[in-house]
C-alpha cells in the first residue's frame, strides 16, 4: 500500500506529517510526503526515513515574496492550490489514500486529486481552532472579523463557510470544473469531509466528544534522538537552567524585535538565557557568560533542562514545552497560537501574553509568574498526561482505513 501525505507550512506543519510517515513506514507501508523542499523540511523528512517529493516551492522564498507587497489571499491561495495541485497530481500515481495537512488550499488541493483518483482522503487540523463546532467560535480571516452583535457560534461559523466561500471558493472551484469535479456551494465543509481528524493533544486541547465524528488521535510527535552540541551542553553545564527564548518559523519583525526584549527580560528574573535564532534571526548583541545562540536543537532533549520557555506559541513547540514539564510563556504572533497561549493559561502551566509585541515590563512579568515554583509544579505534573502515541494512532486507522 501507498500513502501521499500532504502539507504546505512552516516546520509545525511538516514535522507531524514526517512523525505520521514514519510510524506508517512501521507498518509496512510506502509512504511520499509532498511538502515544501526547504533544507531543514529535507532533514527533517530524512531523520524519518519519509521520502520527499517537492512541493510547488520551498516555503521561505514563497514567504519572502509573498511578504514583499500586501497580500491578496485570494490570490496567494489560487497560487498555492495550483501549485499543489500539480505536485500532488503527479505523486499520487500509484496511491491508495492521501492525507491533506498545513493551509487550506493545499489540503483542497489534496482532497481534488483524492476525489479525481477515486483514491481514500483524510483532512487533519492540528488545532480545533478550526474545525467547526458549537462548543467554540472560529477562526477569524484577516480583513474578515466576526460579525458585530453576533455570539452564537452556530451562527459564526455559518459566517465563516460563506467568508471561506469568499476566499478560496473561486480558486476551488476553478480547478475542480477543470478536472472535471462539480463545483461546491460550500468548500470548507467539502474539503473537511464528515469526519475530519485532530492531531492535537487531549489535554492541551480537549475536543467535546458528544456526537462528534472528530477523530482526535493526539498530537503527532516525531521522536528525536539528535545529540545537543557539545558547546550548548558545556553551557548547560555551566550554571542553572537557563530560560530558552525562540519563536520559531516565525519571522516577522515583532517576533525580530522580540528577541533583545526578551534577553533583558530574562536577565532582569536572574536567569541565564538561550536564545535560539529561528527564522526571526535572533541574535546577541555581544558575546556573554550567560548567554548562548543557538541553531536548530533537539527540543525534546533540550526543554527538560531549563526553566521556562518562551516562545510563539506554535503548536508543536507548546506540546513539546509541556511534555518537558516546563513553565511556558507565550507570545503569540498570529493564526492558532493565541489559542494555545489561552490554553497554557487556562492549564495554570504558564503565561499567555497580550499581544506579539511584549515589552521589558509586560515579558518580566510574565516570566515572573512562569518561573514561580506552584507553575513549575502544575507543569511537571500536566506532563505525565501529554500523549505521545497520536501519529501511531493515526497510522493504524489509515491502515484500517486504506484495507477497507
Amino acid at each position: 500500500m501507498r500513502v501521499l501525505l500532504t502539507s504546505f507550512g512552516s516546520r509545525g506543519d511538516i514535522e507531524p506529517v514526517a512523525a505520521l510517515g514514519a510510524r506508517l513506514r512501521d507498518l509496512g507501508l510506502e509512504v511520499l510526503a509532498c511538502v515544501p523542499p526547504d533544507e531543514e523540511f529535507e532533514a527533517v523528512l530524512a531523520r524519518a526515513g519519509v521520502r520527499l517529493v517537492p512541493a510547488f516551492r520551498a516555503l521561505r522564498p514563497w514567504l519572502a515574496e509573498v511578504r514583499k507587497g500586501p497580500v491578496d489571499l485570494p490570490q496567494v491561495a489560487g497560487e498555492v492550490l495550483e501549485g499543489q495541485y500539480r505536485a500532488m497530481a503527479a505523486a499520487a500515481e500509484g496511491c491508495d489514500a492521501v492525507v491533506g495537512c498545513g493551509l487550506f488550499p493545499s489540503t483542497a488541493a489534496a482532497q481534488a486529486v483524492a476525489e479525481e483518483r477515486g483514491l481514500a482522503y483524510v483532512h487533519v487540523s492540528y488545532c480545533p481552532l478550526f474545525i467547526p463546532s458549537p462548543h467554540h467560535p472560529p477562526y477569524a480571516y484577516p480583513g474578515h472579523p466576526r460579525p458585530p452583535g453576533i455570539t452564537d457560534n452556530r451562527a459564526l461559523w455559518d459566517h465563516n463557510s460563506k467568508v471561506m466561500n469568499a476566499l478560496f471558493g473561486a480558486a476551488v472551484n476553478g480547478l475542480r470544473v477543470r478536472i472535471g469535479l462539480p463545483a461546491l456551494t460550500n468548500v470548507r465543509d467539502h474539503v473537511f469531509t464528515d469526519s475530519p481528524w485532530l492531531a492535537s493533544d487531549p489535554i492541551l486541547s480537549p475536543w467535546p466528544p458528544a456526537a462528534s465524528t472528530v477523530v482526535q488521535t493526539g498530537a503527532w510527535i516525531l521522536p528525536d534522538e539528535r545529540p545537543l552540541p557539545a558547546d550548548l551542553e558545556a553551557f548547560l553545564a555551566a550554571g542553572p537552567p537557563p530560560v530558552y527564548a525562540g519563536f520559531g518559523s516565525m519571522s516577522m519583525p515583532t517576533a525580530q524585535a522580540a528577541g533583545p526584549v526578551a534577553i533583558a527580560a530574562i536577565r532582569a528574573q536572574g536567569h541565564r538565557v538561550l536564545l535560539a535564532r529561528g527564522w526571526a534571526g535572533l541574535a546577541l548583541a555581544e558575546a556573554a557568560e550567560d548567554c548562548f545562540l543557538a541553531g536548530d536543537v533537539n527540543q525534546q532533549a533540550l526543554f527538560p533542562r531549563v526553566a521556562a520557555v518562551v516562545h510563539h506559541g506554535g503548536a508543536g513547540t507548546t506540546t513539546a514545552a509541556a511534555r518537558a514539564g516546563v513553565p511556558q510563556v507565550i507570545v503569540p504572533q498570529l493564526v492558532d497560537q493565541p489559542f494555545w497561549a489561552g490554553r497554557v493559561a487556562a492549564l495554570g502551566i504558564g503565561v499567555a501574553h497580550d499581544g506579539p509585541a511584549p515589552s521589558l515590563d509586560s515579558l518580566s512579568a510574565a516570566l515572573a509568574i512562569a518561573l514561580a515554583p506552584e507553575t513549575r509544579a502544575r507543569a511537571a505534573a500536566l506532563a505525565k498526561s501529554i500523549r505521545t502515541d497520536g501519529a501511531a494512532l493515526a497510522a493504524g486507522l489509515l491502515l484500517d482505513m486504506t484495507r477497507r
